[in-house]
């Protein structure tokens, strides 16, 4: 059994992989990196009552793996550069390669991935931790579950300009009901379930746009989407009507936010 640790600012994400390539995933929060490495490494074995004998190798990454040196519990313990974790887990989870990977997190970063060759296009500022920000300052707001299911009432046209209050019909390819101006045309009467949901259109619009020119750029049609912001309804819609316009497909496989965990494990293999 192997296993990778992703190790975040506050949150650590690990995966055990099992020789038939089954796997457990766990995510655990903590301020410091070695006490995410070992907390991640010794609940993985105790929440799945497995021996620590069993564990053939463990493999570290994301921004605190650079506090760590030598092995854990005197366990084989190597590192690999999260950009090609994320490659390597975007590729397994998805079954494809030729692939943009899209991993949304505080930001959002673009992975060029192809079987051997793992490539970092670049990515955007903008990602979950621009919700979190605008709904903190707009909303008073801290909690993403609370803001999703605002935005599940929000009414767009209430917030942005779209193409049919320009036009009152479509140009081109672009749809009527597409954005013009995110918050282009905030109304005085907007509720806040509309500005909720105007932020998150705004924010997967971004995504959706710049992962789509990126893909373009590069002759690729899929894209694989990943990260802890990678799984909500709203997203999804967002992303698929991006997809609608550009020619291309957006997928969302299970396990997403452990991506760049999986990739950890698979290292070696």
């Amino acid at each position: 059994m192997v296993i990778g640790i992703d190790i975040g600012s506050t949150t650590t994400k690990s995966v055990a992989i099992y020789p038939d390539n089954s796997f457990k995933t766990l995510i655990t929060k903590a301020f410091d990196p070695i006490t995410s490495a070992t907390g991640a490494l010794g609940k993985m074995l105790m929440e799945n009552k497995l021996e620590i004998a069993s564990v053939k190798n463990i493999v570290l990454t994301g921004v605190g793996a650079s506090g760590i040196e030598g092995n854990l519990f005197g366990i084989p313990t190597s590192k690999i550069e999260e950009i090609q974790a994320l490659g390597l887990g975007g590729m397994y989870l998805s079954g494809k390669t030729g692939v943009v990977i899209a991993n949304l997190g505080t930001g959002t970063a673009l992975v060029e991935a192809h079987k051997g060759r793992i490539h970092h296009i670049g990515g955007t500022a903008v990602g979950g931790g621009t919700i979190l920000g605008l709904a903190k300052a707009m909303l008073k707001i801290s909690d993403l579950d609370i803001l999703f299911e605002m935005a599940s009432r929000g009414r767009q046209g209430q917030v942005d300009l779209l193409i049919g209050d320009i036009a009152g019909a479509d140009i081109g390819f672009l749809k009527k009901e597409m954005t013009a101006s995110n918050f282009g045309k905030l109304a005085d009467n907007a509720t806040p379930e509309d500005i909720a949901l105007g932020i998150f259109t705004m924010v997967f619009q971004v995504i959706g746009t710049v992962s789509a020119f990126a893909a373009k750029s590069r002759n690729i049609s899929t894209i694989v989407v990943t990260g802890t912001a990678s799984n909500t309804s709203i997203g999804k819609r967002i992303l698929d009507a991006i997809a609608e316009m550009y020619d291309i497909s957006f997928i969302y496989p299970d396990h997403a936010a452990y991506a760049t965990a999986i990739g950890a494990a698979l290292k070696d293999r």
